[in-house]
């Protein structure tokens, strides 16, 4: 094998390994997006500009509390890096709300389901007062130039965010909602 055809065929390699993880993060968003439960978050108000991927929205949900008293089962005894799941379900106003929260695994039912959230700094002196979480879906990217009107709507508590979960607890942004009506929907693919 000549010089050349070792480097044509490494170079080959590096385009099928790249399209093939860019594959597996599209196909998973995507299955998400198509058979996850749809659920309703209010946001709350938060500022921002991405450099590589441009204008975005920071968002925050009444979900993103969890307050002490909705923690169930035990706890970490020392400060160290966690995940809560947490269980929602839907409120009166059909938004969801958080029920439960535990630092072990549990299993959705029948008219709720369990978000995963992002790995956190847990110390236990914390979680007397509630804890602060993320799921993953705080950003939403917006055409440029578009962001100002959405955070003022966000502000005045007019946004709000029709999500996806999955079996497995992750989330994404399926609508975004102004006033109850979509401004911006992603494709089911």
């Amino acid at each position: 094998m000549t010089r050349f055809s070792r480097i044509l065929l490494a170079a080959l390699a590096v385009c099928v390994l790249q399209t093939g993880i860019l594959g597996y993060i599209i196909g998973s968003r995507a299955a998400i997006l198509r058979s996850g439960t749809e659920i309703l978050l209010k946001t709350a108000p938060v500022d921002p500009r991405d450099l590589l991927r441009g204008d975005y929205v920071v968002l925050n949900y009444e979900a993103s509390t969890i307050p002490a008293s909705a923690i169930v089962g035990p706890q970490p005894k020392e400060a160290e890096r966690a995940v809560l799941w947490v269980r929602l379900a839907k409120g009166e106003d059909e938004f969801w709300i958080v029920k439960e929260a535990s630092f072990e695994h549990l299993e959705p039912t029948d008219g709720n389901v369990v978000l995963k959230t992002l790995p956190f700094q847990f110390y236990p002196s914390y979680s007397e007062a509630g804890l602060q979480i993320q799921y993953g879906i705080e950003r939403f990217y917006v055409p440029e130039g578009e962001g100002k009107v959405l955070e003022e709507a966000r502000n005045e508590q007019a946004l709000t965010i029709a999500a996806r979960v999955s079996s497995s607890g992750k989330a994404q942004i399926r609508s975004l909602l102004m006033d109850g009506k979509p401004v911006y929907d992603e494709p089911l693919y």
